[in-house]
């Protein structure tokens, strides 16, 4: 049966790559994102629906989930990013609070807007994978908060919807290459330490994160909920 997907965030980096994994996999696939020409240019290369969204907005995933058709298997709640990163460190109360908000706004609500809105369409077996961060481990700002919340909203996200025959899990993802969450202000000292961080001596890179998207929404997975899967070539463990 094809199953129709849904990926937040789809225009770039590991959200393009999930959706094109699904894609190439026969599946129907839906891409939001914020940037309606990058969002349409993905959707052409990859042959995915475009709907421009920016998920943190009530009012346009209300009009996504108006527009995504009646019926959905697969939510991967990918949008998100350091909204800190090329700002001033804030140092006024008022520009904290305005800093911390973004974060969460970015990556926190824009899963949970997503998922509440959507999720009376998901068929059983279906499932919703939200995209975390190994800086969740390390909380000193608002993004790795905001990330280590998702975490624990999935925990109790699983419970909720275990008895309509629906998993929830969260994929948390080390150092990624070839994707614009540094902007472009990753410095080469910085590139190293992070892979010198790492078991397997190298960066991860999307199709890392888009495998264990896709396991996650296989019927081998079906058993596996609750749980958050840290992909970062051991640079965290866990046991």
């Amino acid at each position: 049966m094809t199953r129709k997907v849904l990926v937040t965030g789809g225009s770039g980096g590991i959200g393009k790559a999930v959706a094109a994994r699904f894609r190439r996999a026969g599946d129907t696939v839906v891409i939001t994102g914020r940037d309606g020409a990058r969002l349409a240019a993905t959707a052409k290369e990859i042959d995915a629906e475009p709907i421009a969204c920016d998920a943190a907005d009530p009012r346009q995933v209300r009009e996504l989930a108006e527009a995504i058709g009646p019926e959905l298997d697969v939510v991967v709640n990918m949008a998100g990013g350091n909204t800190d990163i090329g700002r001033p460190s804030a140092t006024d109360l008022a520009d904290v609070a305005a800093s911390w908000r973004a974060n969460l706004d970015a990556n926190l609500l824009s899963a949970v807007l997503t998922t509440t809105a959507v999720l009376d369409k998901l068929r059983p077996g279906g499932t919703v994978i939200n995209v975390g961060s190994i800086g969740a481990e390390y909380a000193a700002s608002g993004y790795g908060a905001a990330k280590a919340a998702l975490h624990a909203w999935t925990a109790g996200l699983s419970a909720a919807i275990g008895p309509q025959g629906l998993t929830a899990n969260l994929v948390s993802p080390g150092y990624i290459e070839e994707t614009d969450f540094f902007h472009g202000r990753l410095t080469d000292q910085r590139r190293e330490a992070l892979i010198a961080a790492t078991h397997t001596g190298r960066a991860g890179n999307p199709e890392d994160i888009a495998a264990t998207v896709e396991f996650l929404a296989s019927t081998g997975a079906r058993h596996i909920t609750g749980q958050t899967v840290h992909v970062n070539g051991g640079a965290h463990t866990t046991r």
